[in-house]
């Protein structure tokens, strides 16, 4: 696990209200965030009880519906 090396922005009476990551930090925190992302919308579909369908089976579907 890295640690975080932040810097703070503060307005005039010292309170934060901005931090400054470098952009290798920025950028490890949005792809957590993306994976995070990802496995919340699979736990989501797992726990659903819509029937799965392939992609060419959907695309069919969404093409079919446009028309």
């Amino acid at each position: 696990m890295s640690v975080l090396t932040e810097q703070f922005i503060v307005n005039d009476k010292g309170k934060r209200t901005g931090v400054i990551l470098s952009i290798k930090e920025y950028k490890k925190i949005l792809e957590e965030l993306e994976e995070l992302e990802s496995i919340r919308a699979y736990d989501m579909a797992k726990a659903s009880e819509d029937e799965a369908v392939t992609l060419d089976q959907a695309i069919r579907e969404i093409e079919a519906n446009q028309k």
